[in-house]
């Protein structure tokens, strides 16, 4: 059984064996620990850590991209795959039953598991361990969640004066507000007034990037009313 895994060595190597022993291996052979505990302890670490990552990565980014970025990191698929890349499916220790059965191969075993290895490293190196683990488990995908919020985020006038004028037959206002900050480093406000009378303020590095993040807050708020 290895010591080393996602960049961490582990002081109590038991904690790495456990995460990686599935309750039919349990089962059949007469042992008191398997990776469910920790599988429940990981679902929260994994998702504090990506959170925090993201948080980080994409200081401008409003809720409800944040969340569907950490959905999209955090599903089982995505697990399974980041699972496969580590060769964690050669490591697991699975049941005669589960094994015949293709467990190995199945996204939701694996994700469980790798949800079980980070609880080890966040019980053996706690949250700075985990939090590296992370980093390093999602280093293929951090550019393409970046490349995501790029493109989710391009061009919100145009998108919301397309749904705007649909709607209303109007199109959105901006006013440029106030601005604030060293010169080096202005931050800038911008109203932008609906047809239905309703108003968002947002701030941006730039009277533009001002302007598409409140367009892109409108459009949250039209999906979220839509939805």
């Amino acid at each position: 059984m290895p010591e080393h895994i996602l960049g961490h060595t582990f002081i109590r190597r038991e904690l790495l064996d456990t995460a990686l022993t599935h309750s039919s291996w349990a089962n059949e052979n007469g042992a008191e620990q398997h990776n469910e505990r920790l599988e429940f302890l990981g679902d929260a670490v994994l998702e504090l850590c990506v959170s925090h990552e993201l948080f980080r990565r994409f200081p401008t980014a409003r809720e409800g991209s944040l969340t569907k970025m950490r959905s999209r990191l955090v599903s089982a698929p995505s697990l399974a795959g980041q699972a496969r890349k580590i060769g964690l499916d050669t490591l697991l220790k699975l049941g005669k039953g589960e094994e015949g059965q293709g467990g190995r191969k199945r996204d939701t075993v694996l994700s469980d598991a790798l949800e079980a290895v980070l609880a080890a490293v966040y019980a053996d190196g706690g949250f700075a361990a985990a939090q590296a683990a992370v980093r390093e488990l999602f280093a293929d995908m951090w550019p393409e969640a970046e490349a995501a919020e790029k493109i989710a985020s391009k061009d919100c006038k145009t998108r919301l004066q397309e749904i705007v004028q649909q709607r209303f037959g109007q199109t959105p206002v901006y006013v440029r507000r106030n601005s604030h900050g060293p010169e080096h480093a202005r931050i800038f406000e911008v109203v932008l007034r609906l047809p239905d009378g309703k108003e968002i303020v947002a701030e941006g590095s730039s009277c533009k990037k001002a302007e598409q993040n409140a367009a892109q807050r409108a459009l949250e708020d039209l999906r979220a009313q839509k939805g």
